[in-house]
């Protein structure tokens, strides 16, 4: 089941988060992100009443930015990313986004793979972009009409 994320949710977030990167959000940036950004929209994926995936992007005028997209590491390969993936950019699409963009660690194989799936295409490279190791960061747009790039 994929609904939007709630305050309760938040300690199951934050945990999964801690599971999947080595940089995880604290509880409390979750709640910034349900209660005081006015942009952000947060969706969890549940299977078995149990939190397996969430996804966190933002809408502001035009653009779309994904911020946070992740499925614990016993459900990945299963299409869960896809569902979490969907739900962005349908909503931006009913936003009347004309682009979403996002930065994927050089390195994430998987990421740029479902990324690639859905149209995204390297713009940039931000150098040292990732605080815990320095990577860098490929800048991904994906454009959803007009003439956007």
């Amino acid at each position: 089941m994929l609904r939007k994320m709630q305050v309760e949710d938040i300690e199951a977030v934050a945990a999964l988060d801690s599971e999947c990167f080595p940089l995880p959000w604290q509880e409390e940036q979750y709640r910034y992100e349900l209660h005081e950004n006015p942009f952000a929209h947060v969706y969890v994926l549940e299977v078995d009443d149990r939190i397996i995936g969430y996804i966190d992007f933002w809408i502001t005028f035009e653009t779309c930015q994904l911020a946070k997209i992740a499925v614990a590491p016993a459900y990945r390969g299963q299409q869960y990313a896809h569902s979490l993936m969907d739900v962005m950019i349908a909503t931006a699409k009913q936003e009347q986004c004309e682009t979403i963009s996002l930065e994927v660690r050089v390195s994430n194989e998987a990421a740029h793979k479902l990324y690639e799936h859905y149209d995204f295409i390297k713009v940039n490279v931000r150098k040292a972009y990732y605080q815990d190791n320095g990577e860098d960061a490929d800048f991904l747009i994906k454009a959803l009409g007009g003439n956007c790039i």
